[in-house]
């Protein structure tokens, strides 16, 4: 019998993927598992040499690591984006966030504003710097630690405004999404995969990375709040 085929992935698509690998079990008989924590810990565990075969992560991340060598180049595809939503505890009053201006008072008004250690906390960094706010919230940003979604601040007290992938906040109990951010401000995240070049199975990880990015797993995606690429309808 084949063995299983092993994957590692950011917490961002941890979801999906345990939705997606028990459709492959049961409609092509192939057993894949994978591995979720935060994106810097996967690309370290990769960078020491972790025994896997199918690598998903954000794309830029990814990428870097395709050019270490960890990853075969031609394997490396885009498979799902992922909205960068607002959220705030269940309970509390639901800011407006139709407008540059909206997003701007919503952030002025949080005592504390939490954004994970991935690519939406450096680009809602970028974001705050951008909108000339970074001095103002500088003692109210929280960064939740690596693999914690930014979403457990808010049911936890620590935050009453977060920002994070939809897939990450979705299905957090006491925490309310506000909605993606304005047109302008929007933020996004493409996460891709990749055959990892340690894989004792290359072949077979490449089928398992085609199904991944199969139209029928791209309508599982959209359940978890991520979209194909180029696919600009909202997720659902």
């Amino acid at each position: 019998m084949d063995r299983e085929i092993s994957g590692l992935s950011s917490m961002a698509t941890r979801t999906v993927l345990a939705e997606l690998t028990e459709h492959i079990r049961l409609a092509h008989g192939r057993r894949v598992r994978f591995d979720s924590a935060g994106g810097v810990e996967i690309a370290r565990r990769v960078r020491h040499g972790a025994e896997s075969d199918v690598l998903v992560l954000a794309e830029g991340a990814l990428a870097g690591l395709a050019k270490e060598g960890y990853v075969l180049g031609d394997t490396v595809r885009p498979l799902w984006v992922s909205q960068v939503v607002a959220a705030v505890p269940e309970g509390t009053p639901v800011p407006a966030l139709r407008s540059e201006s909206d997003l701007r008072t919503a952030l002025l008004s949080a005592k504390r504003i939490a954004y994970s250690t991935g690519p939406s906390g450096t680009a809602l960094i970028d974001l705050i710097t951008r909108l000339e706010l970074a001095d103002t919230l500088q003692g109210r940003l929280v960064q939740a630690s690596p693999g914690v979604p930014a979403g457990t601040l808010l049911s936890s007290g620590r935050a009453d405004l977060a920002f994070q992938q939809h897939s990450e906040l979705m299905d957090l109990p006491g925490v309310v999404i506000v909605g993606p951010l304005p047109d302008g401000s929007a933020i996004s995240s493409t996460f891709s995969g990749g055959v990892l070049a340690v894989s004792s199975q290359p072949s077979r990880a490449r089928e398992v990375l085609d199904l991944l990015g199969s139209d029928a797993a791209s309508k599982t995606a959209r359940t978890k709040g991520m979209r194909a690429p180029g696919d600009q309808s909202p997720s659902a």
